[in-house]
């Protein structure tokens, strides 16, 4: 998120520097209302997508952001195939279906792994539940020492 603001500072010498603020003057669009509200569009979207990213990447992880963003990648390309109409080679198919192949068999791995730590989770319930008295600095290890 903060990559744009600071594209936003930072390009504004480099537009002085070489000259491209003739180019900016000289835009035919600069002044359509139609434009500009096509941008704000485009830039909502793109804080938006920014925002998403980082809930995505506390929630899961990384690489989990990674690989999502690879399947999501895998499906814009099929249904522009698809769309426009395009002759792939066996090769390009191929690849493709070992990338999803890949993203699921990861997906099922996580998932796995999800499973396993809930279940143990219930099996092995905590005795100690860790709450800490402030008002006596005393740590409370029981939850038979705890007061309503």
């Amino acid at each position: 998120m903060y990559n744009n603001v600071n594209a936003c500072i930072i390009f504004i010498p480099f537009i002085l520097l070489f000259g491209e603020h003739n180019e900016i003057f000289s835009f035919p669009l600069l002044f359509d209302s139609f434009f500009w509200f096509t941008m704000v569009i485009g830039g909502v979207l793109g804080f938006s997508m920014g925002y998403v990213t980082s809930l995505q990447i506390q929630a899961t992880s990384p690489l989990t952001h990674n690989v999502s963003g690879t399947a999501k990648a895998y499906a814009q390309t099929l249904l522009g195939v698809f769309y426009f109409n395009e002759i792939k080679t066996f090769l390009w198919w191929a690849s493709n279906v070992f990338v999803l192949l890949g993203a699921a068999l990861y997906s099922h791995v996580r998932n796995q792994e999800m499973k396993a730590k809930h279940r143990e989770s219930l099996e092995n319930p905590q005795k100690d539940a860790g709450i800490k008295n402030i008002e006596n600095e005393e740590q409370i290890t029981d939850s038979s020492q705890l007061k309503n």
